[in-house]
């Protein structure tokens, strides 16, 4: 009977009529994005924003817990990031990746502080975005393995920032840059594909 259904099902008439279902609505070319880094103990984060194919620079920085317990860091995160998205409204997160490193504990703690932090943003029902570390290293330095020094200075490269750059901070940057920059790409493929 099963083998009946698929066979009385109707051909797609072309390759467009059976993607068709897959397409997403296209990103609006002005966002602005909070780059997140989560940390139990130091959350960075950065807001830039985007027009066109420009990225400005708002602001970036860290939380850093104090603390006692694992649960007041939590909440300690969750309320440094509600602050920033009520501050600076953003459009799109841009968050990165957990990865299961050799220890299990500080991957769930590391998923907990995530989680955390995405929450928070959670009122402003913006769109969130993931990105394992391979691929925003890959599209800030141009090197899957880069090192973290490199990342910080093409973040400072980039956005065209002279003082000081903390290392949460320039990856919270790095992140948010990581999105941007897929964004043009997106939207260059969807152009293309027309």
């Amino acid at each position: 009977m099963r083998q009946t259904a698929l066979r009385k099902a109707r051909r797609p008439q072309s390759v467009t009529e059976l993607t068709s279902y897959r397409r997403e609505p296209a990103l609006p070319a002005q966002v602005r994005i909070l780059g997140l880094d989560p940390g139990s103990i130091r959350t960075g984060y950065a807001v830039v924003e985007t027009k066109g194919s420009e990225v400005a620079y708002l602001v970036s920085g860290a939380i850093r817990t104090q603390g006692e317990t694992f649960a007041e860091r939590l909440q300690e995160i969750f309320a440094g990031v509600d602050e920033l998205t009520n501050e600076f409204r953003p459009d799109e997160v841009a968050i990165e990746r957990v990865f299961m490193a050799r220890n299990a504990d500080s991957a769930l703690k590391l998923g907990q502080a995530r989680g955390a932090a995405l929450c928070a943003t959670f009122a402003l029902r913006p769109r969130v975005f993931e990105y394992a570390p391979r691929e925003i290293k890959q599209a800030v330095v141009g090197a899957g393995g880069a090192e973290k020094e490199q990342v910080q200075l093409m973040v400072k490269r980039l956005l065209n920032i002279s003082g000081p750059l903390g290392a949460d901070a320039a990856d919270a940057l790095a992140i948010a840059l990581c999105h941007a920059y897929s964004r043009k790409l997106n939207a260059l493929v969807r152009a293309a594909s027309r």
